[in-house]
């Protein structure tokens, strides 16, 4: 009974999230289109004039049957009143003849209006046009079209299935139907194949045909899950209560959960499956893959810990080094962190725990102790006393940026590198003073080196010794990199401890310098190897005098090339 009273909670809140009614246009009914030559009044009218136009249009003259007409007119109410706006001169009373007028003379785009219906965004719409403009030109997509609706499926969710499977609406509409009634074999009614396909299009496609095991491994675990939560009697003929269901599922098998594995474990951890609406879950799956694990070993630990679904993991503030003794980091390595990662201490939120852990190189060591502890040392963990590791000059900084003038964009910047790790200490003020560009542009040149392949804790590392790193675009990071690797012919590990290499002028310094070094050993004058450091970091004056000791004529011939 305990099972069947979550069923019934569960399937109200399914009730409120996924309507047809909801879904029309797009969902989108908040946003509507302006008709600036209408007046507020008629509005309505008119709309619904051009949409009665319209359904006689595509039923009478293009023969379209008369449901799939009204659904197409209905559910296109942007494409439709781009079309209203193209009538010159507006009279209400009129309206009517001339929208008739403009349906029989005006060339229009019928895919359009088809894509809308179907549920796919109006601003998404251009992206699927075809080059063909009329239905008569590519018959198969309305035929498929027409096949899911008679088979079940809500008119204004077949975008979902085009977006994920354009080769759907490609097969003949015969073959789709005989796909779907063998899957009512598995048990399922119409009804719940469809909230099914729309969770997994992929059941639809023509890749669909292969891989018998593992179709047949999924619906042991939806057939398991219906079974099991008793279930049967509240989704059973409930397109979004199955569309629901099957979404939670395919959270953990996109993680790399096996399949006819995880219905196992959604039935002994029922809470988790029950009380937990998607996004929540979603959010708690993205928290715990930002600690850089495998995505399987998030989707089994959430399977298996759903307690931690429970827990608040945004607001709650941490103190770094309190933090990895109660998870049981040993004395010296603690001390190796207070010496060597001074920008990462302090205090943070627990929204940013990840990425603080992955700026110390210990994510690994950490999910997995959560992991380990079935959570039990992330649930009792809490900040001892009310000023643990507070940093003064953090928080003189803190009040002099609240009563700046730009008080907004530096608070924007100091939220961006807590969120890459940096705590709450002098060495992130530093930092932040020295760092130009918006929150969103630092976040796009970090995201560039991340992409480079240097690793999380070392860029943190090279930002804590050299800020101005962050200030350079990501097309400038990006060509200094590639010519550190490619024609200097060094690694990453170089910037390790010459992060300031990224901060010199790449044409007017680095290559200048290099170059002049490599015509000076291919001519037989230099038999040294320099370091990159010795080469870009030393003022104009010391490089010319260090290149009298090489060669007398070498400033000379240097000056007369740059």
């Amino acid at each position: 009974m305990r099972s069947m009273h979550f069923s019934k909670a569960f399937l109200i809140v399914l009730a409120h999230g996924f309507s047809s009614a909801s879904t029309h246009s797009g969902g989108k009914l908040s946003r509507f289109p302006d008709l600036p030559k209408v007046h507020s009044k008629y509005k309505h009218r008119v709309i619904q004039e051009a949409q009665n136009a319209f359904i006689d249009y595509l039923h009478t003259t293009r023969s379209l049957p008369f449901t799939f007409a009204e659904h197409i007119a209905r559910n296109s109410i942007f494409s439709l009143c781009n079309l209203i706006k193209k009538i010159d001169s507006f009279y209400v009373s009129t309206f009517s003849r001339s929208f008739s007028k403009l349906l029989r003379y005006q060339p229009i785009n019928e895919f359009e209006f088809f894509f809308e219906s179907i549920g796919i965004d109006h601003e998404d719409v251009p992206r699927f046009l075809p080059e063909k403009f009329l239905f008569s030109e590519d018959v198969s997509v309305l035929n498929v079209s027409f096949a899911l609706s008679g088979f079940g499926f809500p008119w204004n969710t077949l975008g979902r299935l085009y977006k994920e499977k354009v080769s759907i609406f490609s097969q003949d509409s015969a073959q789709v139907i005989a796909r779907l009634r063998g899957f009512k074999e598995y048990g399922f009614c119409n009804l719940s194949v469809v909230g099914i396909c729309l969770a997994f299009p992929h059941l639809l496609s023509l890749e669909g045909h292969s891989g018998c095991d593992d179709i047949d491994s999924l619906f042991d675990d939806l057939k398991r899950v219906y079974v099991e939560l008793n279930m049967g009697s509240f989704v059973e003929g409930n397109v979004d209560g199955w569309y629901e269901v099957c979404c939670k599922v395919k959270v953990f098998y996109d993680l790399g959960c096996e399949k006819g594995k995880v219905g196992e474990w959604i039935c002994r951890k029922k809470e988790l499956f029950l009380n937990c609406p998607n996004d929540l879950l979603l959010r708690k799956v993205d928290y715990f893959c930002e600690f850089g694990v495998r995505k399987d070993y998030v989707g089994w630990f959430l399977l298996k810990n759903p307690k931690v679904l429970s827990l608040d993991l945004e607001t709650p503030v941490i103190s770094v080094l309190r933090l990895l003794e109660h998870f049981g980091l040993n004395t010296k390595k603690l001390q190796e962190i207070s010496q060597n990662y001074n920008h990462v201490l302090g205090r943070n939120k627990m929204a940013n725990l990840p990425q603080v852990m992955r700026a110390l190189d210990l994510h690994e060591w950490f999910f997995n102790k959560i992991m380990y502890t079935n959570s039990r040392l992330l649930v009792t963990y809490s900040i001892g006393f009310p000023d643990q590791d507070i940093d003064e000059e953090f928080n003189k900084a803190l009040k002099e940026i609240e009563s700046s003038r730009l008080h907004a964009h530096t608070a924007s910047k100091l939220d961006f590198l807590k969120g890459i790790g940096f705590g709450e200490n002098a060495s992130t003020i530093k930092v932040l003073n020295h760092s130009h560009g918006t929150s969103s542009e630092l976040q796009e040149r970090f995201d560039c080196l991340l992409g480079a392949g240097i690793s999380y804790s070392k860029l943190c590392l090279m930002i804590n010794i050299s800020p101005k790193i962050l200030s350079q675009s990501p097309e400038i990071l990006e060509k200094k990199v590639n010519f550190l690797c490619q024609e200097i012919d060094s690694s990453l590990e170089i910037l390790d401890s010459f992060p300031r290499y990224l901060n010199f002028h790449l044409e007017n310094r680095i290559k200048r310098r290099h170059n002049f070094f490599l015509w000076l050993r291919e001519n037989g004058l230099c038999a040294k190897n320099y370091s990159i450091s010795s080469m870009v970091a030393t003022s104009e004056r010391n490089f010319i005098a260090r290149l009298s000791g090489i060669h007398p004529a070498a400033p000379k011939q240097y000056l007369e090339c740059f």
